[in-house]
């Protein structure tokens, strides 16, 4: 199964880190409450705007500070259907990938523009900017870890995994 999005690009500068992601006054409120603060110090009107799909493009250092996954779970939340840097922090990359959300690295997101509608395939690595009729070639992400996302996550993938698992060990 090839992880394929097509959204509008939401762009942000360098080194976004996680308190922005996930404002820590809000780190006791739900999910959802977190979620509608997400990058709001910086882009107030984010979260109330985002629609499913969207795809938010990063610079260097997206997701670093504190190793909270609340981060990608906001994101997540929103709908964001991935990100996209030109490198990440690596505990934030893992945190999405193992909630699901593909996290590609690309040295030209900053060609992107806000607004841009983008399409990506995770898979592949494979960017395109429909607005501005390029593509641009990411690190795909690697195929053990793919295979995460497309369950869902982590949780799911194991979930799928050990029932299988069990299911074959009760025949």
């Amino acid at each position: 199964m090839t992880q394929q999005t097509k959204g509008r690009a939401w762009c942000f500068g360098d080194n976004i880190d996680t308190d922005l992601l996930a404002p820590g006054p809000y780190m006791k409120s739900s999910l959802a409450e977190l979620a509608s603060h997400c990058l709001e110090a910086i882009r107030p009107e984010f979260a109330g705007e985002i629609t499913t799909g969207d795809v938010v493009i990063g610079g260097t250092g997206f997701g670093i500070g504190s190793s909270r996954e609340q981060a990608a779970q906001a994101l997540v939340e929103l709908g964001v259907s991935a990100v996209i840097a030109r490198s990440f922090a690596r505990i934030f990359y893992r945190n999405a990938l193992n909630l699901g959300l593909p996290v590609l690295v690309c040295e030209q997101a900053g060609e992107i523009a806000d607004g841009d509608s983008i399409s990506v395939d995770a898979e592949q690595g494979l960017v395109t900017n429909h607005t501005q009729g390029t593509s641009y070639q990411c690190e795909p992400i690697p195929v053990e870890l793919m295979v995460i996302v497309n369950a869902g996550g982590l949780m799911p993938y194991l979930k799928q995994k050990f029932s299988a698992e069990n299911g074959a060990n009760t025949e």
